[in-house]
């Protein structure tokens, strides 16, 4: 079929579509409804059957009387004398049938308005079909909300990826599962809060508008004031404002909230993506990687029903305790070199090269280190791996190692080759910070937009006085990914940031 004739039939399609809904009106029957009580959810109404069945045992009868159900219509089977109606909301579906004797000959007549997308509400009596599916009978029905558009293709559903992507809608029309994704995700970030809260965190909720973007290393997304006649960012993290809220008395806080970042897309990377962020004082990174071990299991265990589940094709198991490696130890294991021994940055670009790794003439000694350990680590860390101690470079927020002032005591959880988290001893020494933001902002002058800003206000915040303590950030769509076995991260997002379309 040409893209002329596909155009032709949507617009065909669609007429047949208005001239029925002229039709409804003309009849006296507004097709856009302003409410429907339900007797329950579709779920709930077969579960509510099922245990009548129960209740009856093997010798009775179950039948629901007088239930009033709704939902889309997903499937049409006209048998003549009789429709056979397939409905579905978020919680199920059930099978409608509606006999020309059981609603009269005039309402019968009208079901040849219906199509495939409508909502509809229906009354009647619930019971078993000889085949043994759960059906209500119907005994009068009305239309709820007239489709105007074919939402999927009838028999083979949608297919194409950039429009699932960027009409979700659709997506979850004509692909239920979509919705048990979704629902996954839903449950995953609820049983984290949870937790979260039973260990004594408060949630709390920080700017999204940043003067000044901090937080992570990472470029911002620039935005205009017009009142201010300013510019401000959107936040690339909220771990300044976090700490602030430590400084400030608080004691165990958490956030769950957007971040922004104008960086590259792929299957683990959108610009807009869901951080979890958690600040506990008097902590230090060692205590609260034995908190992220604990939660993370506990999720996974909630979620996916025990403390196995597959991602892509491999059982991996969160049963604790995970494997802990040193960075550097795992960069020997992995790529089969030792950068602990030098923080010349020539020598290590010369040592990642000798193992494949391209590096870029700007990286400073930790970008290296930080690249190696992406291109011939993290491949490699399917079950779940803790590695700690990165180099102070690239750790500009994280306290220097109490035995080692050339790396930082901090760590990354990695569950199926995922980097699904960052975690410090959180540096609260006013005087150090100061000159790690400079250090930033001269990498800044360099040519490295990625690098920190300097903040005099947290600076000052520093020195009012932060407890010791520790904190971490989990992404909350790649934690989705995992427990919903799904390869991209725009598959567990709703509406993926995507390419503008533009109009010839």
């Amino acid at each position: 079929m040409s893209e002329e004739e596909h155009h032709s039939t949507e617009q065909d399609l669609r007429q047949h579509r208005l001239d029925k809904l002229a039709r409804i009106r003309e009849a006296g029957d507004e097709p856009y409804k302003y409410c429907f009580k339900r007797s329950g959810a579709l779920g709930a109404i077969c579960s509510a059957y099922e245990a009548a069945e129960t209740a009856a045992g093997e010798d009775g009868e179950a039948a629901l009387l007088d239930q009033a159900v709704a939902g889309r219509i997903v499937a049409l089977r006209d048998q003549g004398k009789s429709n056979w109606i397939d409905l579905r909301d978020d919680t199920g579906k059930i099978q409608a049938f509606l006999g020309k004797n059981q609603v009269g000959e005039e309402v019968f007549e009208t079901l040849k308005n219906l199509d495939l997308g409508d909502f509809i509400g229906v009354r009647g009596t619930v019971k078993r079909t000889r085949r043994g599916e759960i059906t209500i009978w119907v005994e009068s029905y009305e239309l709820l909300t007239k489709s105007l558009k074919a939402s999927v293709e009838k028999h083979h559903g949608l297919k194409d990826v950039e429009t699932r992507y960027r009409q979700r809608y659709l997506d979850m029309v004509a692909n239920p599962e979509v919705m048990v994704t979704f629902k996954k995700r839903i449950q995953m970030v609820q049983c984290m809060r949870d937790w979260l809260i039973k260990q004594g965190y408060l949630e709390v909720e920080t700017p999204m508008l940043h003067p000044i973007p901090g937080g992570a290393t990472a470029r911002p997304f620039i935005t205009r004031h017009n009142t201010y006649d300013d510019d401000f960012y959107l936040r690339i993290a909220p771990e300044l404002y976090l700490k602030k809220l430590i400084v400030g008395g608080f004691d165990k806080v958490f956030e769950i909230n957007r971040c922004f970042r104008n960086e590259g897309v792929d299957t683990r990377h959108n610009p807009e993506f869901t951080t979890m962020e958690l600040y506990e004082a008097y902590q230090d990174y060692m205590g609260l990687m034995d908190e992220t071990e604990e939660m993370l299991t506990y999720i996974v265990e909630q979620v996916c029903g025990g403390p196995e589940f597959e991602y892509q094709g491999t059982t991996i198991s969160v049963k604790r305790p995970w494997k802990r490696m040193t960075l550097f130890d795992a960069i020997r294991e992995y790529a089969g070199i030792d950068l602990e021994q030098t923080t010349d940055k020539d020598e290590a670009a010369k040592l990642a090269k000798s193992v494949g790794v391209d590096v870029d003439p700007t990286m400073g000694y930790g970008k290296i280190v930080d690249e190696v350990m992406s291109v011939k680590v993290q491949p490699k860390l399917v079950q779940p791996t803790f590695l700690y101690d990165y180099p102070l470079e690239i750790s500009p927020l994280a306290k220097k190692h109490r035995d080692n002032p050339t790396i930082t005591e901090r760590f990354q959880p990695f569950i199926g080759c995922l980097e699904i988290g960052n975690a410090f001893s959180e540096l609260n020494d006013p005087i150090d910070q100061h000159e790690r933001f400079s250090a930033q902002v001269a990498l800044r002058e360099a040519g490295d937009d990625e690098a920190q800003f300097l903040d005099d206000d947290f600076i000052t915040a520093l020195e009012v006085g932060m407890p010791p303590t520790a904190g971490l950030g989990i992404g909350i769509d790649r934690l989705a990914m995992l427990v919903t076995d799904s390869p991209s991260i725009r598959d567990v997002i709703l509406f993926p940031q995507l390419r503008i379309l533009t109009k010839d």
